[in-house]
C-alpha cells in the first residue's frame, strides 16, 4: 500500500517541474513562470500540487537567473577578447576605438557612449568617438582640465559617476558643457580614465538619458574597455614611432637589417599573443611564447616573489624596468598589482623587445582577470551552498547532494566545521573590510582545493572541510590556521567542531557544529592563543563546556585513562589513593591514615601515578582536571548499565 501511495507523489513532483523546464529551454521571460501556478489555481488543483508547482517555479527562476548571469559574464569576456583581438591586429585606430565604444554601450545598456582624448597643444580634451549621440553641439564639446565630469576624471585619474549630472556639485559646471549635455538630454554619466602608465590621455564615458545607478561591476567593465582603448592608442603611437624609425633607418642598409629582425619578432609575438587570448591560454603560455621571441627566459611571478623597488617602478611608470641583468614588467589592472613578468639574464634589451615584454604583461593581466572572474563565480556558488546549510534546515537532501557534487564535494562523508577570524584590528572600516575580503578569498581558495565549502559570516569566515585519513579536528584546525595566515600574511585563529557526517540529511548538524567551532574560537582568543587552531578536545575540562556533544567518556579517558587501565590490569588501588589524596588536602600523612596503610605505600603509589600521568600532574590546572575526571568516573561507574 505504501508503495502505491509514494509513486503518484513522485510522479506529481516530476510533472510539476516539466512546464518550467520547457520555459527554461525556450528562454521565456520571468513573468511567464507564474502561468503554470496561476493555471493550477484556476483549475482548482489540490494544495500539494500548487505547492509543488510554486517550489519548482522558485527553483526554475533561480536557475534562469544563474544562466542569465553566466551569459552576461560570457558576453563581457567575449567582448573584451574580441577587442583584444582587434588590438592585436590593429590597422585603423578609429575603427578600433569605435568598436570599443560600441561594445561598451551595448554591454552596459546605455543610451550613449563616447570617448574623449587629451589635446596637449591646447591643454584640454575633445570628443574623439561618440555612439548614440544625436546633438551636434555635444559631439563638438571641448573640456578644460577640471571642467565637467570628464575634466574631473582627467584631472584626478579616477573613475567618477553621477546619478544626476545637473544636480551634482562635485565638479565645475560651465555654460558650454552644460548646454551640450542638455542638448543630448543626458542625466546619469559614468566616466573612467584612459591611462598609459601614470598619464591620463583621455576619458571613456557611458551615459543615460534618465537617472541610473551604475553598479561596481559595470564600472570595472568600462574600466577594462578604457584600458584596451588606451592600449590601442599607445599601440598606434608605437606603430607610428616604428614607421618613423624605419624611414630613418632606410638610409643605412646595415641598420635596416638589424632593426627588421626586431620588428619581425615583435610581429611574431603579437600574433602569438592574439592566438593565446583567442584559444584561452594561461599566463605561463604567454611567458613561454615571449621567451621564444626574445630568445631568453621569461617567467611569471607573484608580486611577493619579485624585486620590490623594480616592480613598483614598473607599475608606476607603466614600462618594463631593468634590475641588474634582468627586466621586470608589472602585471597590473586598474591600479591593482597582479604579478610580474621577469626576463632573466638579458641586460641589453632592445627598445622594441622591451615594448614586447610590456605588451605581454598587459595580455597577462587580461588573462588573470578572466581567470579571477571564473574563480569568483565558483566561490560564490560554494558560499551559497554553505549558507543554505547554515541558515535553513528544511532542504531536499537529494538537491543538496547534487549541488555539492557539482563542486566536487561529498556531504555524506565526515566533515569538520571551522570558524576562522583575523586577529589584527584595522585602522579604519575600509581596511577592515578589505582584510575580511582577503580572508574570505583565501578560505574560498582553500575550500576549492580540498573539496570543501566556505562562506563569509559574522565578521569572519566559516569553512566546511572533509576529514582526511589520519586527520583529527585539531590537526585540521591548526593546519587551516597556518595556511590561511600564510595566505593573508596576518594571524588567523580557527576554532573547529567535532567531526560530523550525513550533512545533506542533517543540515541542523552543520548549525550545531558551527556554534561549537565559534565557542572554540572565542576560547582561543580569551586564552591568548591568537593565530592557533583547536577543537573542544584540546581544552581539557573546558572542552566539556565547548563541545556540542559533551564527550564525558572521552574527557575521562584523556585525563586518567592510563591510571584506570593500570588498576584494571594489575588490581591496584591507584584511583582510590588519588581520591583519598585529594580529599586529605594533598597530604601524604593524612592520606595514609585514611587508607590505613604505611606512608611509604602512599608515596610509592603517588610516584606510580606521576609516571602514568606526567610530572606536572600536581600543577593547579591538572589537579582540577584530574579531580573532575575522578568524580565523573565514579558517577559513570555507579550508573546502572
Amino acid at each position: 500500500m505504501s508503495r502505491d501511495h509514494v509513486q503518484p507523489a513522485e510522479r506529481s513532483a516530476d510533472s510539476a517541474e516539466a512546464p518550467f523546464l520547457e520555459l527554461l529551454a525556450r528562454g521565456a521571460s520571468a513573468d511567464a513562470y507564474e502561468q503554470p501556478v496561476l493555471l493550477a489555481r484556476a483549475e482548482g488543483r489540490p494544495p500539494e500540487r500548487i505547492a509543488a508547482l510554486e517550489q519548482a517555479m522558485l527553483l526554475a527562476l533561480r536557475v534562469r537567473s544563474e544562466i542569465e548571469g553566466r551569459r552576461r559574464r560570457e558576453a563581457e569576456l567575449s567582448a573584451l577578447f574580441e577587442t583584444a583581438h582587434d588590438l592585436a591586429g590593429l590597422r585603423d585606430l578609429d575603427a578600433v576605438l569605435r568598436a570599443i565604444v560600441q561594445r561598451a554601450r551595448s554591454l552596459l545598456g546605455t543610451d550613449v557612449a563616447y570617448l574623449s582624448l587629451h589635446d596637449a597643444a591646447r591643454g584640454d580634451t575633445y570628443m574623439r568617438v561618440t555612439e548614440g549621440s544625436v546633438a551636434a553641439r555635444f559631439q563638438q564639446l571641448r573640456l578644460g582640465m577640471g571642467e565637467g565630469l570628464g575634466g574631473l576624471v582627467a584631472q584626478t585619474a579616477r573613475p567618477y559617476v553621477t546619478d544626476d549630472y545637473f544636480k551634482d556639485e562635485r565638479f565645475q559646471h560651465t555654460r558650454a558643457i552644460d548646454a551640450g549635455v542638455r542638448d543630448e538630454g543626458l542625466v546619469a554619466i559614468l566616466g573612467v580614465p584612459l591611462m598609459i602608465g601614470p598619464q591620463v590621455i583621455g576619458v571613456l564615458f557611458a551615459a543615460d538619458r534618465r537617472a541610473r545607478v551604475f553598479e561596481r561591476e559595470q564600472i570595472a567593465l568600462l574600466g577594462s574597455f578604457a584600458a584596451l582603448a588606451a592600449a590601442a592608442i599607445d599601440t598606434a603611437n608605437w606603430l607610428t614611432e616604428t614607421r618613423s624609425a624605419l624611414d630613418r633607418l632606410g638610409r643605412a642598409n646595415e641598420i635596416i637589417r638589424d632593426r627588421s629582425g626586431v620588428i619581425e619578432r615583435a610581429s611574431d609575438v603579437h600574433d602569438r599573443l592574439a592566438e593565446l587570448v583567442l584559444r584561452g591560454g594561461g599566463v605561463h603560455d604567454v611567458a613561454a611564447a615571449v621567451s621564444e621571441v626574445l630568445d631568453g627566459t621569461v617567467e611569471f611571478a607573484e608580486p611577493g616573489d619579485a624585486p620590490t623597488a623594480a616592480l613598483e617602478a614598473s607599475r608606476v611608470e607603466g614600462h618594463a624596468v631593468r634590475h641588474g641583468d634582468d627586466w621586470v614588467a608589472a602585471v597590473a589592472a586598474g591600479g591593482e598589482l597582479l604579478g610580474t613578468l621577469m626576463l632573466r639574464g638579458h641586460p641589453g634589451l632592445d627598445p622594441v623587445d622591451q615594448r614586447t615584454l610590456e605588451r605581454a604583461a598587459m595580455v597577462t593581466s587580461l588573462l588573470l582577470l578572466a581567470r579571477r572572474s571564473a574563480s569568483e563565480a565558483e566561490q560564490r556558488v560554494r558560499g551559497e551552498l554553505l549558507d543554505d546549510l547554515l541558515d535553513a534546515r528544511d532542504r531536499d537532501p537529494r538537491l543538496l547532494r547534487e549541488r555539492a557534487a557539482r563542486l566536487h564535494a561529498d556531504l555524506d562523508g565526515p566533515h569538520v566545521v571551522l570558524a576562522a577570524r583575523l586577529d589584527a584590528t584595522a585602522d579604519d572600516a575600509d581596511q577592515e573590510a578589505a582584510a575580511r575580503r582577503r580572508l574570505w578569498s583565501a578560505a574560498s581558495h582553500l575550500a576549492g582545493t580540498r573539496h570543501g565549502l566556505a562562506a563569509a559570516r559574522e565578521g569572519g569566515t566559516v569553512l566546511l572541510l572533509p576529514l582526511g585519513p589520519g586527520d583529527t579536528a585539531t590537526t585540521l584546525a591548526r593546519r587551516t590556521a597556518r595556511d590561511l595566515g600564510t595566505a593573508v600574511r596576518e594571524q588567523v585563529t580557527v576554532g573547529a567542531s567535532a567531526p560530523v557526517e550525513q550533512l545533506a540529511a542533517r543540515p541542523d548538524a552543520v548549525v550545531a557544529a558551527y556554534a561549537e567551532g565559534q565557542r572554540c574560537l572565542e576560547a582561543l582568543r580569551l586564552l591568548g592563543r591568537a593565530g592557533d587552531g583547536a577543537a573542544a578536545e584540546d581544552f581539557g575540562f573546558l572542552g566539556l563546556l565547548l563541545a556540542g556533544d559533551r564527550d564525558i567518556s572521552g574527557f575521562v579517558d584523556r585525563t586518567i585513562g592510563r591510571v584506570v587501565t593500570y588498576d584494571e590490569r594489575r588490581g591496584t588501588d591507584l584511583l582510590r589513593t588519588l581520591d583519598a589524596y585529594f580529599a586529605c588536602g594533598m597530604s601524604p600523612a593524612r592520606t595514609k591514615d585514611d587508607l590505613h596503610v604505611h606512608v611509604n605505600t602512599v608515596a610509592q603509589r603517588l610516584e606510580r601515578v606521576g609516571r602514568l600521568l606526567g610530572d606536572d600532574w600536581q600543577s593547579p590546572a591538572r589537579v582540577l582536571e584530574i579531580q573532575l575526571a575522578l568524580r565523573l568516573h565514579r558517577l559513570s561507574s555507579a550508573a546502572p548499565h
